[in-house]
């Protein structure tokens, strides 16, 4: 079982962040009960529930908040609860009379974690927007791209994942360690314009020592540099370059045949476009597998540009059990490793009121209690 095994999450339905939250905790050992809609709406995608693999490792029951019964039972619920997950608006949960006011009132000890773009409070908390909004106004999307480009959305990762679900669950696990010493619950306010900001500390105290540029494409790590990008190879694949340290740049040219006295010229910038020429057009010589193979067992730092296919077939990912398949999808896995409390996905993505009952009982609802659940429009199948 994962170090977060006996913890209680109930997790209210929601898409991107939120569910990869609930993910990362279930992936540890939490016990995450899913509170879904009665019905898929827009969540879903149109896609079975097998694919939205980040509800992995869930017990789900349904409940229609808006309902008469369903402030009441969602207290209920919450009264057994140690986790809140919720996704929605600023607002919205206080409407419903699901607000932490109401929620810690029935359970002190509860970390109520809120998972919203802009914040809980601030003149655009209540606006709507999405991963690209978020990044964009925290400054991270200007600074990915090439010179003379537009600045290139780095998928979703930034904002939902990185800067929001991985920082809700880590502020659920602070938020959890504190109660248990005080006796007393919190609210996380998880902002993915705060998240994605923070993953970009390191560039702040770059750019007050002078040592990066506003200018996209013109730093070391933005593929300014021509000792750390991609490069296209004979049949139109790519490899990935990052041999920052001299050392490393130095392998780098023995292992392209390049001669290695340009080895002083690595940070000398107008020699930068001849070094990038230079490289570009040896890459180009060979295809990107030949190009691994001549840096096996190399420093140089290169690697393939892999698909998620390739990845997953890839030696090192295979050796170290990187990708698993769970109700017939392939899918990562969980991550980080503890030696003694491995986590593990445990199951598929619930249907909706999957398990629910078991859950229930587990958390310690009688049949009466079941009962009442039920008669307060709570579904789950028997």
């Amino acid at each position: 079982m994962g170090p977060l095994t006996g913890l209680r999450v109930l997790e209210f339905e929601a898409i991107g962040p939120g569910p990869f939250a609930g993910m990362m905790l279930a992936d540890m050992g939490a016990d995450v009960l899913l509170v879904d809609r009665p019905v898929d709406g827009e969540l879903g995608f149109g896609r079975e529930r097998r694919f939205d693999v980040m509800l992995r490792g869930r017990r789900s029951v349904t409940l229609d908040l808006k309902s008469a019964g369903g402030t009441e039972a969602a207290l209920r619920l919450a009264e057994k609860a140690d986790v809140i997950i919720e996704g929605f608006r600023p607002g919205v949960m206080e409407r419903l009379g699901l607000g932490p006011e109401a929620m810690l009132g029935r359970n002190p000890r509860l970390v109520y974690g809120r998972m919203t773009g802009w914040g809980q409070d601030g003149p655009l908390a209540a606006r709507a927007g999405h991963d690209i909004d978020y990044i964009a106004l925290s400054g991270v999307l200007h600074a990915i791209g090439r010179v003379g480009e537009a600045p290139v959305p780095p998928l979703n990762l930034v904002g939902d994942f990185g800067g929001g679900g991985m920082l809700l669950a880590f502020g659920i696990a602070c938020g959890v360690i504190e109660a248990r010493t005080s006796g007393r619950g919190q609210v996380v306010d998880a902002a993915m314009v705060d998240g994605a900001a923070v993953l970009s500390t390191m560039f702040a105290g770059l750019a007050a020592a002078g040592l990066w540029s506003e200018s996209r494409g013109a730093n070391m790590l933005d593929s300014g540099a021509p000792w750390y990008d991609t490069y296209e190879t004979g049949d139109g694949k790519h490899v990935a370059v990052g041999a920052i340290e001299p050392k490393f740049f130095a392998e780098l040219l023995v292992r392209l045949g390049l001669d290695a006295t340009l080895a002083a010229e690595q940070n000398n910038r107008r020699a930068w476009p001849r070094l990038r020429e230079l490289i570009a057009g040896r890459f180009k010589e060979r295809t990107r597998d030949a190009w691994v193979a001549a840096f096996e067992g190399s420093d140089a730092c290169v690697a393939p540009v892999l698909t998620f296919a390739e990845s997953r077939a890839h030696p090192h990912v295979v050796a170290r059990s990187g990708s698993i398949s769970l109700g017939g999808v392939d899918q990562p896995a969980p991550a980080p490793r503890f030696t003694r409390t491995p986590g593990a996905a445990r199951t598929p993505p619930p249907e909706r009121g999957q398990g629910g009952i078991a859950a229930l009982r587990d958390w310690g609802f009688a049949a009466t209690d079941l009962d009442a659940l039920a008669a307060l429009g709570v579904g789950f199948a028997r």
